[in-house]
């Protein structure tokens, strides 16, 4: 791939990550669902490495983990971590024995969202409060799930398009 194209793959992905940043921090905070606000950064994260591979989709992770450790309230560098390895695995798993499709991009979403949300409730259960336990959170963190994962749906079918539109770019 040349260099021009590759710049223009992540100047593309990035603004998509920009997009779906500005919907997760600004917008879906006023439109909370039973005070549940969704998660969309991971959700796009993973679908970009889905459809772009190990390269893309870590450099993808790493910007989303960036954006998420901006937002939310945790440790510094958790995101950025969680989500760089996440699109490292996801786009080798892409890149050798996975089907690029809906349904992986959901099952994928699915495990990417559960491990996000372990995530955001593991410093409430180490480190800040020995009242609360894994089942008082639990509730919580399923329905921040299944919320995220409807909203997953309009997220696929820009990131497949962008693949498509790529797919072209690169040759």
């Amino acid at each position: 791939m040349k260099k021009k194209s590759l710049i223009i793959l992540i100047l593309l992905h990035s603004l998509l990550l920009m997009v779906v940043y500005v919907f997760q921090g600004m917008i879906f905070p006023f439109m909370r669902l039973n005070g549940l606000v969704p998660l969309l950064l991971p959700t796009a994260a993973a679908g970009v490495a889905l459809y772009e591979g190990r390269d893309i989709g870590g450099i993808t992770g790493l910007f989303a983990g960036i954006l998420c450790d901006i937002s939310f309230n945790q440790p510094v560098g958790v995101f950025t971590v969680f989500l760089t390895i996440t699109g490292l695995v996801v786009g080798a798993l892409a890149d050798t024995i996975v089907l690029r499709g809906f349904i992986t991009y959901y099952i994928i979403t699915g495990i990417v969202l559960v491990v996000s949300v372990f995530v955001q409730v593991f410093p409430f259960l180490i480190i800040l409060d020995n009242n609360i336990t894994i089942f008082t959170l639990l509730p919580t963190a399923i329905e921040q799930t299944i919320y995220s994962l409807i909203l997953a749906l309009p997220i696929w079918f820009f990131i497949r398009a962008l693949g498509n539109w790529t797919d072209k770019l690169k040759g």
